[in-house]
């Protein structure tokens, strides 16, 4: 989605809080320090809570975009050591 380079990519739409959460908690922690994550979703909460969440586990949230009537794209690079 977009323009911007990640290196996982999650689609969870269909899913609402907490498996939102859950399921890029999981992604994330998969990753490297560094890795962008790109999420796909499509519950209003979670583009609110994720980001949340994810800041609060010390990784950056470079985009929330709404892209269509119902789907967000989050796209988020893993931090932390």
């Amino acid at each position: 989605m977009g323009d911007a380079k990640y290196d996982r990519s999650i689609d969870i739409r269909g899913l609402v809080c907490p498996m939102t959460f859950v399921k890029a908690k999981l992604a994330i922690e998969a990753m490297a320090q560094g890795e962008m994550l790109e999420i796909v979703l499509d519950y209003e909460e979670a583009s609110r809570s994720i980001p949340k969440s994810m800041k609060d586990h010390d990784h950056e949230v470079l985009k929330v975009e709404k892209i269509n009537d119902t789907d967000w794209v989050l796209l988020i690079r893993k931090g932390g050591a």
